[in-house]
């Protein structure tokens, strides 16, 4: 069985090469979402955020490891932008599948934003999953294509939520 998510947090190559290499994750692809044009594409991609789907066992990993992950690796505290990428397809977003992932989403939102780690107040938009639009070809598995390629995307080490409780 496995459950699918949407994120996106700038540019997608850094976002799918550092998330595919998490534990669970069984498979990744990189597109446009959460705008206004039909069949987008890299020239035509209108109000799209570049995103990454990202399809998981739920056994090995919870939507909520992966969000913790997705914060960790972008600032969700810029508003349409992320490093020297600027402008709406470089925003930060959630595109949840149900209702479980969306009150997963704001709970974690709340818990980044007390937590007090990250240089500001999150900005991350929470929406309903709409239609993914793959990207090119040359886009997919971008980074393990051109090793030493461009990517705003780092594990911050300071950016960690404390463990819960139960």
């Amino acid at each position: 069985m496995s459950e699918r998510a949407v994120l996106a947090g700038g540019c997608f190559w850094g976002m799918e090469d550092l998330i595919r290499k998490m534990d669970g994750v069984l498979s990744t692809r990189v597109g446009y979402t959460g705008g206004d044009v039909p069949n987008a594409t890299y020239e035509n991609h209108g109000t799209h955020a570049e995103a990454i789907e990202i399809i998981f066992d739920p056994a090995k990993t919870s939507f909520r490891k992966l969000l913790e992950f997705f914060f960790q690796i972008h600032d969700p505290t810029t508003p349409n932008r992320q490093g020297n990428d600027l402008g709406m397809s470089y925003r930060s977003a959630i595109f949840y599948t149900d209702a479980d992932q969306k009150a997963v989403a704001v709970d974690t939102i709340a818990d980044v934003d007390a937590s007090g780690l990250w240089p500001g107040k999150v900005v991350t938009e929470v929406e309903p999953v709409s239609d993914f639009w793959e990207a090119e070809e040359y886009h997919q598995d971008y980074l393990v294509k051109n090793v030493g390629g461009y990517t705003c995307h780092f594990a911050r080490p300071d950016w960690v939520l404390p463990k819960r409780n139960g």
